[in-house]
């Protein structure tokens, strides 16, 4: 089995920038925590579990900065229709490339453990995988080909809504990490 791990940050992160009509979009995912952006912290983990390839699926803001040169980095020009259709970027890109799964994460969860990423990518059962903490599910969630042409394809939710249509499809793994995400200012200084 071939296993991507794609990473979801097209996002304007409205939350963050509150009422600021100056801020520019996607500030959260280039906000600097611990020497390093949050979309950095995100990327790290995925990269040290050793998949077969990582993904970012960008959007509002330009990460050509942040990504490195081993991450392919996605344009999705439809971001502003909800999450659902960077999945289906990211998901398109891994079905041309081979791969058989795909694991996936959000770009402003800095605090998953690459642990976490190979336990849900080798999970021995699928067809959707989601991480649990402490029994509560969370990200990385993997989603094995057989069932990306059920996804939505616009909107907010991605696998979740699968998920709840069809309980006998999904498994769930024990990890450990954090799975804190960064929507506002006062997130990024918790995590911080």
């Amino acid at each position: 089995m071939s296993v991507a791990a794609v990473i979801l940050a097209a996002g304007s992160g409205s939350r963050f920038n509150g009422d600021d009509p100056d801020a520019s979009p996607g500030a959260k995912l280039l906000a600097v925590v611990k020497g390093k952006p949050v979309l950095s912290w995100a990327i790290l983990p995925a990269l040290a579990a050793g998949l077969d390839d990582v993904v970012v699926v960008g959007g509002a803001a330009d990460l050509r900065a942040v990504v490195p040169e081993s991450v392919t980095l996605l344009q999705n020009d439809d971001w502003s229709l909800g999450l659902a259709t960077s999945l289906k970027v990211g998901l398109e890109w891994c079905g041309a490339q081979g791969h058989d799964r795909a694991v996936i994460g959000l770009g402003d969860m800095p605090g998953l453990a690459p642990e976490a990423w190979r336990a849900v990518a080798t999970a021995p059962e699928g067809p959707i995988v989601f991480a649990t903490y402490h029994g509560r599910r969370g990200h990385p969630v993997r989603l094995d080909a057989e069932i990306w042409s059920m996804l939505p394809s616009s909107g907010d939710e991605g696998a979740r809504s699968l998920a709840r249509a069809h309980p006998e499809l999904v498994r769930e793994v024990a990890c450990v990490g954090a799975t804190d995400d960064i929507d506002t200012p006062e997130d990024l200084q918790r995590w911080s």
